[in-house]
């Protein structure tokens, strides 16, 4: 549906304002293994390579095959450098992003029911703070968003790149973006099959090259993050769901809606439904605000707005309101809780650096903030830059590390969180920890007597433990760093 120029600018303004307001409040949001990301770009911006440790291994890390290499330019400060461009280009590529879909929602019909649609995106925390969490999320919706807007307006084979893109960067994406990239577009006769051929070979081709390199570098075609942390079909299930009924896809329940629809949507809508089975064989995530679902959410609402120019007002407004309610209610219960984890996050850096300042080799499980705040060797327990301890047995917070895999690394130092609910004790081995694994690596037979606490954080949504191994112990372990 034919629109001029300079009305399609205005509408990408608006779009893009709706998401700017959430993300903005959202700003300071952001996670552990954003930081992972950063240190990674840190070391490539120095010279030192694809390495988590200044001397080891070029390794895998999590899942964005390459991500390190787009922050690398602004990250030769450090860690925390990385992450702020990586916010940043996060939330510049959804504000693009959110313009496209805008486009595709007006030109969509010529009925004013069809901008219900666009209510989603202002209300929605996950939209707004994935895309500046400072990991690849933010890009990722942004391909996705903008190439299910293409297809809608008439470049599909522009749209199967820039969604393959997407899923190279995401794989649990693939499925969805296998299945929207054969969308018919809205206003255009059914494609030929040999034109539904050559998109779907332009999408799965970045996705099948970064599985090569994985293979020819790593020696396996998934990334790291797969091994680290095992699928559980039976919480994936129950993550997909709960993404489902909070996050907004609910405004695509309306089976005769779909019916009456174009092919367009009908495909569109299927894409939607193949991702949460998709995300639900991957067994979910532990990150908060339904991050496996976001790249999808801009389909949704370009789903929703085929929907309501073909359904009567009172579904409409039903349907709308089903949606926006769950993403209210996550966006008053849990955005004031996000809007403040960067800030803590840094705030943890600047007070723990001091004490990490004389370790060599720490071994930890939050290593994306301790990585950050320190150029010390880090020996990950969940996994997500060391292979051997991957493939170790649980999950990535509960994996089965014996003390001899942490002797062999030489570690002499160790960041632990303690949970909330009590305090240090003494000896500090009878402490609760906030994790399985730090629970088992606090009940190493004779970290008692080898390791002391030296630091404790006073942040008490962050009370981590520094522990330094005693310097008479130092000998027993040979510290020369792995």
């Amino acid at each position: 549906m034919t629109k001029s120029p300079r009305r399609s600018l205005y509408i990408a303004a608006i779009g893009a304002l709706l998401a700017l307001i959430p993300a903005t409040y959202l700003f300071d949001f952001t996670v552990d293994d954003a930081l992972i990301i950063a240190r990674y770009a840190n070391h490539l911006a120095r010279g030192i390579g694809y390495r988590w440790n200044i001397n080891g291994p070029i390794t895998d890390t999590i899942t964005p095959l390459g991500f390190p290499y787009l922050l690398a330019p602004f990250a030769q400060t450090g860690a925390l450098a990385a992450l702020a461009a990586s916010k940043l280009m996060g939330l510049i590529s959804w504000l693009i992003g959110a313009g496209f879909v805008a486009v595709a929602v007006d030109r969509s019909s010529e009925d004013p029911k069809r901008f219900s649609a666009l209510l989603m995106i202002p209300v929605s925390a996950p939209l707004a703070a994935w895309s500046v969490a400072g990991l690849e999320t933010g890009v990722v919706t942004a391909l996705a968003a903008i190439g299910v807007a293409l297809i809608a307006l008439d470049w599909p084979r522009l749209a199967a790149g820039l969604l393959g893109i997407a899923s190279a960067f995401r794989p649990e994406l693939a499925p969805f973006t296998f299945v929207a990239t054969l969308a018919p577009c809205p206003d255009r006769p059914r494609p030929l099959p040999r034109d539904l051929v050559l998109r779907l070979g332009i999408t799965m081709l970045p996705f099948v090259i970064v599985a090569i390199a994985r293979v020819i570098i790593f020696g396996r075609p998934t990334p790291l993050a797969a091994l680290a942390k095992p699928s559980d079909p039976t919480l994936g299930a129950m993550y997909a769901l709960a993404c489902f009924l909070i996050t907004g896809p609910l405004v695509i329940v309306a089976p005769f809606a779909v019916r009456q629809a174009k092919p367009y949507v009908q495909v569109l809508t299927g894409a939607i439904l193949v991702h949460f089975g998709a995300i639900a064989v991957a067994g979910g995530d532990w990150m908060p605000l339904s991050r496996l679902a976001v790249p999808i959410l801009p389909a949704c609402v370009i789903v929703a707005a085929h929907l309501a120019s073909v359904a009567k007002m009172p579904l409409t407004v039903l349907r709308t309101l089903l949606a926006i309610s769950g993403e209210v209610f996550v966006l008053v219960t849990t955005g004031p809780i996000a809007a403040k984890v960067g800030h803590d996050r840094q705030e943890l850096i600047r007070l723990m650096e001091p004490a990490l300042r004389e370790a060599k080799v720490i071994g930890t499980l939050d290593a994306g903030w301790v990585g950050a705040a320190t150029d010390a060797v880090v020996v990950d327990f969940a996994g997500l830059t060391d292979p051997n301890i991957a493939a170790l047995p649980g999950s990535h917070t509960a994996k089965h590390i014996d003390r001899s895999m942490l002797d062999k690394r030489h570690v002499d130092t160790l960041v632990l969180l303690r949970s909330q609910s009590g305090p240090t004790e003494s000896p500090w081995t009878d402490t609760r920890f906030a994790r399985a694994v730090e629970q088992r690596v606090a009940r190493f037979p004779g970290y008692d007597e080898e390791f002391v606490v030296s630091a404790e954080s006073t942040l008490p949504i962050l009370p981590y433990l520094v522990l330094r191994r005693r310097p008479d112990q130092l000998d027993e372990v040979d510290i020369k760093g792995p």
